[in-house]
């Protein structure tokens, strides 16, 4: 069986190593054939990996990086002065077919940035995508995208993130033919900007996708749709006021469990349900974030994650690569066009 190689960003991230590698570690364990290459100081790693049982140093490979990409650093700097980075590293050994994917924690602009840079996108792609699954009331899931990556996009553009989006849903997700809408500020067709209309009418054409028509705000979490296209501003929107929302819930469960014994109670049932949910609406901390239209495959975890988040990200990557999803989103395109046409 061929043996498949993730690249880790070690350096990324809130917590860097100390949450990373202890994820590295689990997915090693839980995946025998599974190799990574570890991105990062070796000063770091070298003393970590002697530490390890002799069969799980054997699928790891450290590659030494000088440089780290902070987080609070600009995109357009770390693309032009942080070429012996962790993040960039861990994206050439992608591109170089060393790796067969790549996780990181780190800086979200700047892995963008060096992402479109060195993997550039599937033909037939303007842009790359950042999309996630979410909760939905009855216990499933949705695809939402763009979850920030481009904050103006044009129909053709999210024409294409439909496309993307539905061959991740399917391969990944598991779902039949699914179920693809567009983001609106309202279901009737006469309502929303041109850009809008006019790829509502573009993917109403287009018979190879199972498209549905318009949703609303308050559609995302009914299953109304498996996938859900929008821009990038109005999506990071959304993503961001639902966490804001489950955030608020939570403190005020807290204050009112200390107004008398029965919310006190309560609350303690309650509190962690909450916080589950909170984590559920908080994608790229939940079970990573993808970069999909590039020509590999790049997961984003969150700044903070934890281990378990971490891991949760690697083994989102494992089932991307096992799914082979660019070159099922680049067969779906080439398609699609052909079909236009």
């Amino acid at each position: 069986m061929r043996h498949l190689t993730l690249a880790l960003d070690i350096m990324g991230g809130d917590f860097g190593p100390h949450i990373i590698l202890p994820a590295a570690l689990s997915a090693l364990t839980e995946n025998p054939d599974l190799y990574v290459v570890l991105c990062g100081a070796n000063t770091v790693l070298e003393p970590w990996l002697a530490q390890q049982d002799k069969h799980i140093q054997n699928r790891i490979i450290l590659s030494d990086c000088q440089q780290t990409v902070t987080m609070d650093e600009s995109p357009i700097t770390a693309l032009r002065s942080k070429k012996d980075s962790s993040m960039r590293r861990m994206l050439d050994l992608v591109e170089q077919g060393q790796a067969d994917a790549c996780v990181s924690a780190g800086n979200t602009g700047a892995l963008l940035a060096m992402a479109y840079h060195v993997l550039k996108t599937l033909p037939g792609i303007d842009r790359p995508a950042l999309i996630s699954q979410m909760p939905t009331v009855d216990g499933g899931k949705v695809y939402l995208l763009d979850l920030g990556a481009n904050v103006d996009c044009d129909s053709e553009v999210l024409f294409q993130y439909a496309v993307m989006g539905s061959v991740l849903a399917e391969l990944v997700g598991n779902i039949d033919r699914p179920k693809v809408a567009l983001l609106n500020v309202g279901s009737e067709q006469n309502k929303g900007n041109d850009r809008v209309k006019t790829t509502n009418r573009i993917l109403s054409e287009t018979a190879s996708l199972n498209y549905i028509g318009y949703v609303e705000g308050n559609d995302i979490f009914s299953q109304k749709a498996d996938v859900i296209v929008t821009d990038g501003f109005a999506g990071n929107i959304a993503l961001k006021s639902c966490e804001g929302l489950t955030k608020l819930v939570i403190n005020e469960v807290k204050k009112a469990s200390n107004q008398n014994w029965l919310n006190k109670i309560l609350a303690k049932i309650a509190l962690p349900l909450l916080r589950n949910i909170y984590l559920r609406m908080n994608p790229d901390q939940y079970n990573g974030a993808s970069l999909i239209g590039l020509r590999g495959i790049v997961v984003k975890s969150h700044g903070n994650a934890s281990s378990e988040a971490f891991l949760y990200a690697i083994r989102e990557a494992v089932k991307e690569v096992n799914m082979q999803v660019p070159t099922k989103i680049k067969d779906k395109i080439e398609a699609v066009l052909m079909e236009r046409h």
